[in-house]
């Protein structure tokens, strides 16, 4: 079964320690077969290393494994939830990439400040609130992905405009219509993320770019008038 997305998944999950947003085991790529309602993710705490095709596990939007030898990764609730409420989305990213991380822990957005976050991001990278002792402690990882979703409509951001989160005291998730470009949301966050933390060490001043750079920006590379890079 997904014989093919399997192969995919694992590939992608692959390039996250390529691009340096992973140490040891932390991080999972997931892609979705909307037809079949199911979901490829990378298995829990396997070394890269080590880690095969065959090793991907599939899961349901219940987030329960149908098929796979190996425990799925332990975010799975977090992705299964996320496919079923962000329905244009058609994979998903998380990590512990240290930049991001700093600004999930310090409970602060990652800003719009200049051409290469709105590039990708349609305003600044939202942190969600702490989750609640007893959202932590009834069900951690499916709350998680209660907590981005909430994020998303209580701040009025368009999923798909603004393709990541930070969870508060956690770390970021990032998705995208396919899963490599999830990763490469991944890859961007994380370097704008650094970017900010400079730019916030240099200077008080408000450094956020003017909503006409921002929709020059974004708007050249997304949507129908659209004409960065080639035909």
């Amino acid at each position: 079964m997904l014989e093919d997305l399997k192969k995919y998944v694992y590939e992608q999950n692959m390039r996250l320690p390529k691009l340096n947003l992973v140490n040891f085991t932390w991080g999972n790529v997931s892609a979705v077969d909307r037809n079949k309602e199911l979901f490829v993710i990378k298995p829990s705490g396997v070394d890269y290393n080590k880690m095969k095709p065959d090793d991907m596990v599939v899961c349901d939007f219940d987030g329960k494994a149908v098929e796979g030898d190996l425990n799925p990764s332990s975010d799975t609730p977090t992705h299964a939830y996320l496919y079923k409420h962000f329905k244009k989305i058609g994979g998903i990213v998380h990590t512990h990439s240290p930049w991001a991380v700093s600004f999930a822990q310090a409970g602060i957005d990652v800003p719009a400040l200049g051409t290469t976050h709105a590039d990708t991001f349609y305003g600044s990278v939202p942190v969600s609130d702490a989750l609640t002792k007893k959202e932590i402690e009834s069900a951690y990882e499916y709350n998680t992905g209660v907590v981005i979703s909430r994020t998303f409509k209580e701040r009025n951001i368009d999923y798909m405009d603004v393709p990541a989160v930070l969870v508060r005291q956690h770390g970021p998730f990032t998705w995208g219509e396919t899963a490599d470009k999830a990763v490469y949301n991944a890859k961007v966050l994380e370097i704008v993320s650094e970017m900010d933390y400079h730019t916030l060490q240099l200077t008080r001043k408000s450094c956020e770019v003017p909503q006409f750079l921002l929709d020059k920006h974004y708007y050249r590379k997304h949507g129908r008038n659209a004409y960065y890079g080639q035909k």
